[in-house]
């Protein structure tokens, strides 16, 4: 049976990051489950290329060197300093959710699946770090589980350069709709995997959160129709659609006492204020994304007023006159 291309993936980060050599790719071919499949040398290379390039977009630090300081030969490994998360102070609910979690990747599944994968490096001779018993993966985040069936038919598409339909909700409460997107690629970022494409019906790109995709998601139209521009990064639109860009200014809140719990995180309290015989207070929050600051103002209805600027006050009566059916014109998501 074929292995799927996420699975390739993740195979794939499980053994650059279980070693600290470089290893070659004639070497991973014969390492990586899943490279068997390609019939000759050249669609390995094909595929490996394309594999390396995913990597990256998904911001895994990929490095290269070479192999062997007796040969010229080019190798690969994942720097896993870079990869790995830095030390983060948890408070008590907050580690109550990280072990959560860490019970999800000790289950017997994902367990075995690690064994298994360091069994067959040893057995091929690559050098694995003697001090590891598993590899802590996040090529496929636990945010993301339940949509690996979408993810795959996405990657599907994407290599096949075709385009795609799908049901997406723009919110966990909102109504699907049916959109018709050229996928350009798949990232991760904060855990959460995105969907980063031109939107047939709104002739213009847009991101989606795979979680908020319902399945089916199927191809249409011919093969090598839908490319990636050569100059559009994926991860920045993503950064930037998400709000996880570099700040560009501050927006000025204010936010119902008890209320907007969310907002509350992201700024800080300049004053206590009441507003509209309401008690609350005016936050100052940096923004990286005006478009994703204006969604979430509006998307805390009465418990939230965007007080400046202007532009922002602007954005967020403008959706909130959508949301109630007062302006027919639609509003970017």
């Amino acid at each position: 049976m074929a292995i799927s291309k996420v699975e390739r993936l993740m195979n794939l980060v499980i053994c650059l990051l279980s070693t600290r050599q470089f290893l070659t790719a004639e070497k991973i071919r014969e390492s990586v489950a899943g490279y068997d499949d390609s019939a000759s040398h050249e669609a390995f290379s094909r595929m490996f290329e394309r594999d390396k390039n995913e990597l990256r977009d998904l911001g895994i630090p990929l490095e290269t060197g070479q192999a062997s300081r007796f040969s010229g030969v080019e190798g690969y490994r994942i720097d896993r300093t870079a990869y790995e998360l830095p030390e983060i102070d948890l408070d008590a609910e907050e580690a109550a959710a990280v072990a959560v979690a860490a019970g999800l990747w000790g289950s017997p599944e994902m367990m075995s699946a690690s064994q298994s994968a360091l069994m067959k490096l040893r057995a091929a001779g690559v050098q694995v770090d003697p001090d590891l018993d598993a590899v802590p993966v996040s090529a496929i985040p636990a945010r993301t589980r339940g949509s690996e069936s979408a993810m795959r038919q996405l990657l599907a598409a994407i290599d096949a350069g075709r385009a795609v339909t799908f049901r997406h909700r723009s919110a966990p409460t909102a109504e699907f709709v049916t959109r018709t997107v050229q996928p350009w690629g798949v990232v991760t970022l904060r855990g959460r995997w995105y969907l980063v494409g031109h939107d047939v019906d709104r002739d213009a790109t847009r991101t989606f959160r795979l979680s908020r995709i319902a399945e089916p998601v199927e191809a249409v139209g011919p093969p090598n129709a839908v490319r990636k521009p050569a100059d559009v990064d994926l991860r920045s639109i993503v950064a930037a659609a998400t709000g996880a860009g570099s700040v560009t200014g501050m927006a000025v809140v204010w936010v119902a006492e008890g209320r907007a719990f969310e907002l509350r995180r992201l700024g800080t309290v300049r004053e206590p204020r009441e507003f509209g015989g309401r008690p609350g207070s005016i936050l100052e929050i940096p923004v990286r994304s005006w478009g994703w600051i204006a969604r979430l103002v509006a998307g805390h209805g009465v418990d939230a007023v965007a007080l400046e600027p202007e532009s922002l006050r602007a954005s967020v009566r403008e959706r909130l006159r959508f949301a109630a059916g007062l302006d027919d014109t639609e509003v970017a998501r």
